[in-house]
């Protein structure tokens, strides 16, 4: 019997975040969504505006027993920059901040241990903004958010941001994508 657990991760566009973590051997299922925020059932619209306080966020069921949390935040901070505030890239706005939502004392310990070390090491120049804090709500962004590369490739923002991080990611991880078990 498999050990199913969820973390929820803000690395800016949902739609990257999504495509890479749906990509990894041990993940069950990724929903794009909004945590974060004080409006119940908000809209893509209304956080886009900024008034919800919410952050675009992919929910992430994952085998325990295949891939641990740790290597979820090791792909974590591979796949977006930690270091710019309320934005990554050209996406700008507290929406697409970078935040880990831990569902229990574990994550929050392994989220703060993973970010300590990366700031010791010194991975990146500017120091790390990433928020830890604790979950509280999830709501599921609108059904055409779903599987946004699969279903739109040719989008020109797919095409200039989504494909290129998500090819960059499989290079990396290339060992624990599904298919490689």
């Amino acid at each position: 019997m498999s050990k199913s657990s969820i973390a929820t991760f803000g690395a800016g566009c949902f739609w990257c975040t999504e495509a890479c973590f749906d990509e990894l051997n041990g993940v069950i299922k990724v929903v794009p969504g909004f945590s974060g925020g004080q409006k119940m059932l908000p809209s893509y619209e209304e956080v886009c505006n900024g008034n919800t306080g919410h952050a675009e966020v992919a929910r992430i069921s994952f085998d325990k027993d295949v891939i641990s949390f740790q290597e979820l935040l090791r792909v974590f901070w591979f796949i977006h920059d930690p270091t710019q505030l309320n934005r990554q890239g050209h996406d700008i706005g507290s929406h697409y901040r970078s935040v880990i939502f831990y569902h229990d004392k574990e994550q929050e310990n392994d989220a703060i241990m993973i970010k300590n070390e990366l700031s010791i090491q010194g991975v990146w120049e500017s120091p790390i903004v990433t928020e830890i804090t604790s979950f509280d709500s999830f709501y599921p962004a609108e059904n055409y958010h779903k599987d946004y590369l699969k279903l739109n490739p040719e989008n020109m923002y797919c095409q200039a941001v989504v494909r290129p991080k998500v090819d960059k990611f499989k290079t990396a991880f290339s060992n624990i994508l599904k298919g490689k078990d």
